[in-house]
């Protein structure tokens, strides 16, 4: 993977020997035009002409598809001009010239307004300044309701091969998704969509044509020896523990410090987190003031006993600013008809806190944290008027059915991941549920 935001005046031979193998190459790093369009929908509805800073842009292969077939204007920044000149020649003829502006500039720092982009792209280029760093310094660019579509190289099994793990480590220290995630989260996001890149966009477009250009390399050229021992050590590590880690597409929106709110609901900013051994006592008590008996609260009792219901971390709780527990979302393992799939329930806020947004932020604390455990589908039975706003929609057009008579517009179901089928058939609940 070549370094989209590394200056090369001045550069050591070996780093212009990297540019010199790189140059031309209908990419930089994996990806496609595929993921590229997946990825556009995936990030939608946007704006008619939506505002793209494409960071790191390399050539712009993804600045040119945004451009002609989103209709964006795109502000596309890197520190190699060669690739800036190349995508700036393109894009005029293309006639996309007052479509695409380039810059040169570290992809952290663009010169670039607060708050002036719909979206902030970064395919194949975020390991270059770091994942965290992206995050924190690309926040005060986006515009409201803004969105940041990136990929990013991560750990895919628990315990990589040695060999694989000695190497990311002194290239580029990998994380697995679950820490990934949980990192975007602290950095004031909420993960909207987790997608795996193909094998094929390592291949396709990147590791098979730079392998052609290698094998043609003039290893005289300064600094071609190491460069060209470098790729081949890398492109080996893929064929041999390819297994091991990947590619993924991430797309992420800033989290709304001001919950969704109605008319009848009030401006309040919660705090959400997995449940602890010290929140059971509050998490009863929530039930039991919520509802007029204790069977929800007895339910949860049983769910948190059943080993093949509870899932960790999806019992949310959301706290006050003086740290009350005060909102319950569960979501616990159902089946429909014999696949896994999530059911959410019960969900419960103290009376004097309803209308406050403190049910909302749980609810959406638990459905982020069952995408990035990589779960997809989730149901729900309640009310029509409510479970919509979280992307909940009747699970008959699913094809999913309770297993008791219900209204259809109450039972609602959603897929984390719009780009998984998901099963059809009867809801198998719990034993807890008592259906």
């Amino acid at each position: 993977m070549t370094n989209n935001d590394t200056p090369t005046h001045g550069g050591d031979p070996v780093t212009q020997a990297f540019f010199t193998l790189h140059h031309g190459l209908p990419r930089q790093g994996p990806g496609s035009d595929a993921t590229t369009r997946h990825a556009l929908k995936m990030a939608g509805p946007l704006p008619e002409h939506p505002r793209i800073l494409d960071a790191g842009c390399g050539p712009g292969r993804s600045a040119l598809l945004l451009a002609e077939e989103a209709g964006a204007h795109v502000t596309a920044v890197d520190l190699h001009q060669p690739f800036l000149d190349s995508l700036a020649a393109e894009a005029a003829r293309r006639g996309l010239g007052d479509r695409i502006t380039v810059v040169n500039r570290s992809m952290d720092r663009p010169p670039v307004p607060d708050h002036g982009f719909d979206v902030i792209w970064a395919e194949g280029s975020v390991y270059t300044i770091g994942f965290d760093v992206a995050l924190r310094a690309w926040r005060r660019l986006l515009a409201p309701g803004g969105v940041i579509v990136l990929t990013e190289i991560e750990w895919t099994v628990p315990h990589p091969a040695d060999p694989v793990r000695a190497y990311w480590d002194a290239v580029y220290p990998l994380r697995t998704h679950a820490a990934n995630t949980a990192a975007a989260r602290a950095a004031g996001y909420r993960l909207h969509a987790h997608r795996p890149l193909p094998e094929s966009d390592w291949w396709d477009e990147y590791y098979t044509p730079l392998t052609e250009r290698m094998d043609r390399a003039d290893r005289r050229h300064p600094g071609m020896s190491q460069a060209l021992a470098a790729h081949r050590t890398e492109i080996d590590m893929r064929r041999e523990h390819g297994g091991d880690y990947d590619y993924a597409l991430y797309i992420l929106r800033p989290h709304d410090h001001t919950p969704h709110t109605t008319e009848d609901e009030t401006m309040t900013t919660w705090t959400t987190r997995p449940e602890t051994t010290e929140d059971l006592p509050a998490i009863r008590e929530i039930l039991l003031a919520a509802f007029p008996t204790g069977l929800e609260a007895d339910i949860v009792d049983a769910l948190r006993a059943d080993p093949k219901a509870w899932i960790d971390g999806l019992s949310m709780v959301s706290t006050a600013p003086d740290g009350t527990a005060t909102g319950y979302a569960l979501i616990t393992r159902c089946h429909v008809d014999g696949a896994p799939a999530l059911a959410l329930a019960p969900c419960a806020v103290v009376p004097s806190a309803q209308r406050t947004g403190a049910g909302s932020a749980a609810i959406r604390a638990g459905l982020d944290a069952a995408r990035a455990m990589g779960e997809n589908l989730v149901l729900v039975l309640g009310h029509a008027d409510y479970y919509p706003r979280f992307g909940f929609t009747p699970a008959s057009g699913f094809g999913i059915r309770a297993p008791f008579e219900v209204p259809d517009e109450a039972m609602m179901a959603m897929a984390l991941d719009t780009t998984r089928t998901v099963p059809t058939g009867t809801i198998e609940y719990p034993a807890a549920f008592g259906v």
